[in-house]
């Protein structure tokens, strides 16, 4: 996945997203396809994510680990880098040090 420096030509909802006490704040950007995605900051900590619908975490700031619902082991990602989760499921991420992503709903 090619990572882009902005999206153009978008709707951003002004009313933050906030999770966890305040560990995690997204905003919702909403495309004229009308497809969504949110804009996020996650602070140092551990947080589970349920999901819906396949989602795709890609990171833009920082590093993390994640570990999918029934997954054994947790795993790396950092900037630059994605994965993905399916619908219907769940799983924690954990970090350090303030996490920037995006999270596409595919």
């Amino acid at each position: 996945m090619t990572q882009q420096a902005q999206f153009d030509q978008v709707t951003v909802l002004k009313k933050s997203n906030i999770y966890f006490g305040g560990k995690c704040i997204s905003h919702t950007v909403q495309f004229e396809d009308g497809s969504r995605k949110t804009l996020g900051v996650i602070l140092p900590s551990i947080v589970t994510f349920k999901t819906s619908v396949p989602e795709r975490m890609e990171i833009i700031a920082g590093s993390c680990r994640y570990k999918l619902a029934g997954a054994a082991d947790w795993k790396t990602v950092k900037a630059g880098e994605s994965f993905d989760v399916p619908g219907k499921s769940s799983f924690q991420i954990e970090q350090s040090e303030p996490l920037h992503y995006v999270c596409h709903f595919l």
